[in-house]
């Protein structure tokens, strides 16, 4: 079966992301659990928390099928000391976030070299950054997504996530998000059912469906291998529709959080209850 559902606001409260999830027919959604640009904030309080939980089960959307994501600022493979620790700490800290709602996903970005140590230097940095997190967190499973390959960004080849995913040591608490976007920019050819074939074949090879859990469903502005990240609503972008269709039919896509950050929010029912349509 396919969750679908898209990164909802959080505003006023965490406790209103799974009805904001509801308006929109998700039966998925991701949400911040706290300022996404912004290294600190409030602790959450245990109002909000019983209230996410019981909005959640009100709207019928499991604690799986929910993709947190961290904040932006995170860079887990980064080169210098001071930055690292950082990093780490409020990655550690956006963790146990997720383990108080009562979540067992968190959806990061790998980090990136700002080009002062090489690519393998810093995808290890991010590997040892998610096992000190993993060691002081329970049921939480930290999920690695792909990028666009944007400036010095690590996580744009899937040799990238496999490197990591090896050199983490608890391997039933790692995982990948991949987003249709990034995959696409970064020269993964997805615009026909023989394209789709062959880079998911390829994920698979790789890196593993085993680890696969959770997507981002976004159309892509640029084109193929132009490592831009830049969103488009679905079927308005150089992907088209057939990527999707190829998603929404395929088994190993299923049971897990299917996520739109199209840049229309005003579109996502709409562009949900398509997806469905396939």
């Amino acid at each position: 079966m396919k969750y679908v559902g898209a990164h909802v606001s959080a505003s006023g409260g965490v406790e209103n992301a799974p009805l904001n999830a509801e308006e929109i027919g998700a039966r998925a959604f991701a949400l911040f659990t706290k300022n996404q640009r912004q290294w600190r904030a409030k602790p959450l309080s245990e109002k909000s928390i019983a209230a996410f939980k019981a909005n959640l089960d009100r709207v019928g959307i499991a604690a799986g099928h929910v993709l947190p994501h961290d904040s932006y600022l995170i860079n887990l493979g980064h080169p210098e000391a001071e930055g690292l620790e950082k990093s780490r700490a409020a990655f550690l800290d956006e963790m146990r976030r997720c383990e108080q709602l009562g979540l067992s996903l968190l959806n990061f970005h790998p980090g990136a070299t700002l080009r002062k140590i090489g690519e393998e230097e810093s995808l290890q940095r991010v590997a040892e950054s998610i096992n000190l997190a993993l060691a002081r967190t329970q049921g939480v499973t930290a999920v690695i997504e792909n990028t666009a390959g944007q400036g010095s960004t690590l996580g744009y080849r899937f040799e990238h996530l496999a490197a990591i995913i090896e050199a983490v040591e608890d391997k039933s608490r790692v995982g990948v998000c991949l987003d249709t976007c990034h995959t696409f920019v970064a020269g993964y050819d997805l615009r026909t059912e023989a394209a789709c074939d062959k880079t998911f074949g390829e994920f698979d090879r790789i890196v593993g469906f085993s680890y696969l859990r959770g997507m981002h469903l976004n159309d892509s502005k640029p084109d193929l291998g132009a490592r831009v990240d830049r969103h488009h609503s679905l079927g308005m972008g150089k992907l088209g529709w057939e990527v999707f269709r190829y998603i929404m039919h395929d088994p190993r896509f299923d049971n897990i959080p299917l996520v739109l950050e199209t840049i229309d929010d005003t579109l996502w029912k709409e562009e949900i209850a398509a997806l469905y349509d396939l």
